[in-house]
């Protein structure tokens, strides 16, 4: 199709996209806003041209629903280019340059083993290998002075060794720099001076937070997927621009808001996490739209499956959430994840265990019954042998399901386990629930809740598929399915706010002597967020949330606690909630014990625009099924099978039964009841 041959939309149309890229689709969700129409699409993703999906995208979406690009008023965009970049450490090669006599730092770290019970636990390479990380003579004092400035020989020698090691960018993290980035500047200076060709980061720039080894790691990482995510997004605007898209481009980002694709490009870091924080944002949205404040999120897609807690209405926020095997000290949207997903191969080992994941088949092969090639057996595979998948095409009618190719690459592991198709299908299935199940215990048992309060969202592509299975292992009651499951990272861009997080180290005793110090901090926090959101084109009322990291003096590590501003004139205000904050974390506070203020932190809240979905009229009706199907449940069953565009709101129905759809497919237990509510959500409850 010609791109710039479009249906030509009413000059009314308002139309507001969402878009997400994981491992093997694109999707889309689109809201006409003028007449409240919502589309939404997937698109198989092109690994050898990351990006062209948009594209196809558009003309389907101009083909199908009148899209017509030039009324496109909000465009978001999620992806995962940034956290494949390190996953695959297919990223920048880099040189830091720090302090003589602290080359080591990256090496060192913490000091912490990342299974300190296993005998075979090794630590990840570092990003940067000790032979690229170069030491000059400079010092700042803690208080910020300096006491040996950089020398210029030091520095030109330092980069001559970098481009000899072929260097691509270099890194600059010098001690204290959290302080004042005045030094780690003047190096930046130098460098570009010397070396134009080389692009570089400074760690104060990136996050100046006290403790060299988070402030530097961080800073590494920003400059590690820089070239790539720079150049995707260069890419994207083009793109966007060639087809007369007025809208700015905007990207999510880790903490769950917003940012422009412009800032995107240096902020690279602050992007890592968008596709599995904007998932989160999506299903927060729809659980207050169906008034639900307690929800565990099952985001499955083709490699991985991601987990959140929603806890009383309010998405959980943390640093230290894992890029592959490196920690991202920046806030983001706690989220826990898994090599689980619809493309995770099944292999049987040198033992005879079956084990699923974490490898993927991606989107190129794929799993078998794609008919792309793939051989390998894989969880949507042993779905398609077990009868839940294959009665109707998917991905919007791009994948046509093979049950003979599924078959066959099931029947390969059937061979070695013994068993028969089905039972090494249905073993498959229990191998990643099981996993997923370890991986959700040990997500609760660090916050403290009892999953059998909560309610189950699964979505992405395979959420649905294994979903109720794993909050019936859980002990789970309820699940809870959105009308599109398929597109909710998608939908989370829409609905997302601009968010900008703001850190600056004080490192104070809480005494009423530093009041007036900590107003002046957070007084200036307060004014940069506000220039940030500005920058962002954001005219309205901004939303300030202080919070401070607090402990007691002697402790080692700290916990954020939220400020309101009132309280920055009492010192017992402040006090009182660190200690509340400590006793609910730690069943313990001492009241008389000194308190530090660590860090002082703002996050800048831009409300965006959220979208009215229609109300579907209630009725009180049995559901009827399109037709019926066999499924593989300790022995073939006849199961109902219900087209998910007939069911209205208010429609019963037991389960089990599938319900199929273009973006994924429903699989319902047996022991189950469903109703769909007025926005089309199916309400899964579990028999006692």
């Amino acid at each position: 199709m010609d791109g710039n041959r479009f249906p030509k939309a009413a000059p009314e149309s308002d139309w507001k996209i969402g878009v997400d890229i994981g491992g093997t689709f694109m999707d889309f969700c689109a809201l006409d806003v003028s007449s409240g129409k919502i589309a939404s699409l997937k698109v198989l993703t092109t690994p050898d041209d990351p990006g062209a999906e948009l594209l196809t995208g558009f003309d389907i979406l101009a083909e199908n629903e009148g899209l017509d690009p030039t009324m496109v008023t909000r465009f978001v965009h999620g992806t995962t280019v940034g956290i494949n970049t390190v996953i695959q450490r297919v990223g920048a090669k880099l040189a830091l340059i720090t302090n003589a006599g602290f080359e080591d730092v990256i090496e060192l770290a913490r000091l912490r083993m990342p299974e300190i019970y296993s005998l075979f636990c090794h630590r990840p390479d570092p990003l940067i290998p000790r032979d690229r990380i170069f030491g000059i003579l400079a010092r700042l004092r803690a208080d910020g002075s300096e006491v040996i400035p950089p020398e210029d020989g030091a520095i030109q020698t330092a980069v001559a060794a970098a481009k000899a090691a072929g260097a691509e960018g270099i890194i600059v993290s010098l001690l204290h720099s959290w302080r004042h980035g005045d030094q780690e500047a003047t190096v930046k200076a130098r460098i570009e001076k010397i070396a134009p060709e080389l692009f570089v980061f400074t760690s104060s720039e990136v996050w100046p937070v006290i403790r060299e080894y988070e402030r530097t790691s961080t800073a590494i990482m920003n400059g590690y997927v820089y070239p790539r995510v720079s150049g995707y997004l260069e890419a994207l605007e083009q793109r966007l621009e060639g087809r007369g898209v007025p809208a700015r481009a905007m990207l999510t980002k880790s903490n769950g808001g917003l940012m422009t694709a412009g800032e995107g490009r240096r902020d690279c870091v602050s992007m890592l996490l968008s596709g599995t924080a904007s998932g989160v944002i999506g299903a927060a949205w729809l659980a207050r739209q169906a008034h639900e404040n307690r929800i565990l999120t099952l985001d499955i897609g083709g490699t991985s499956a991601d987990f959140a807690l929603i806890v009383d209405g309010e998405i959980q926020y943390g640093t230290d959430e894992l890029v592959g095997e490196f920690p991202l000290h920046i806030p983001t949207v706690s989220v826990s994840s898994i090599g689980i997903g619809g493309g995770s191969i099944a292999t049987v080992d040198d033992q005879g265990v079956l084990r699923v994941g974490p490898e993927s088949a991606g989107s190129l092969p794929g799993p078998a019954c794609y008919g792309r090639n793939g051989t390998l057996p894989t969880v949507t595979d042993a779905m398609v042998v077990c009868g839940w998948l294959g009665h109707s095409d998917m991905a919007y009618g791009q994948l046509h399901m093979n049950t003979d190719l599924a078959k066959k690459a099931v029947g390969s592991l059937a061979e070695k386990l013994g068993r028969s198709v089905e039972e090494t299908a249905q073993a498959i299935l229990d191998v990643a629930v099981s996993e997923m199940f370890v991986e959700v215990e040990k997500l609760a048992s660090r916050v403290g809740v009892d999953l059998r309060e909560f309610t189950l969202m699964p979505f992405g592509g395979g959420g649905p598929m294994l979903g109720a299975f794993l909050a019936r292992e859980l002990g789970m009651k309820k699940v809870i399915a959105p009308r599109r499951p398929g597109v909710v990272s998608a939908l989370g861009g829409l609905v997302a706010d601009l968010r900008g997080d703001f850190i600056r180290t004080v490192y104070k005793e809480l005494t009423d002597e530093t009041l007036a110090f900590l107003d002046s901090q957070f007084s200036a926090l307060a004014a940069e967020g506000q220039e940030w959101l500005q920058a962002q084109g954001y005219s309205g009322e901004p939303d300030l949330r202080f919070s401070a990291d607090m402990r007691y003096a002697g402790q080692s590590h700290e916990i954020e606690v939220a400020i309101d501003p009132e309280w920055l004139f009492s010192r017992k205000a402040i006090s009182d909630a660190f200690h509340l904050a400590h006793q609910k974390i730690y069943d313990f506070d001492d009241r008389d014990g000194r308190v530090e203020i660590v860090n002082v932190r703002l996050s800048a809240v831009g409300t965006g625009p959220k979208p009215e979905f229609p109300q579907a009229p209630a009725s009180q009706s049995a559901a009827v099924p399109a037709r019926h199907a066999r499924v593989f449940i300790s022995g073939w069953k006849e199961v109902p099978l219900f087209e998910r565009k007939d069911l209205g709101g208010g429609c019963c129905f037991d389960g089990p039964a599938i319900v199929a759809q273009e973006d994924t497919t429903f699989s319902i237990p047996e022991g189950t009841t469903a109703q769909t509510d007025q926005y089309l959500n199916i309400h899964l409850s579990f028999a006692e």
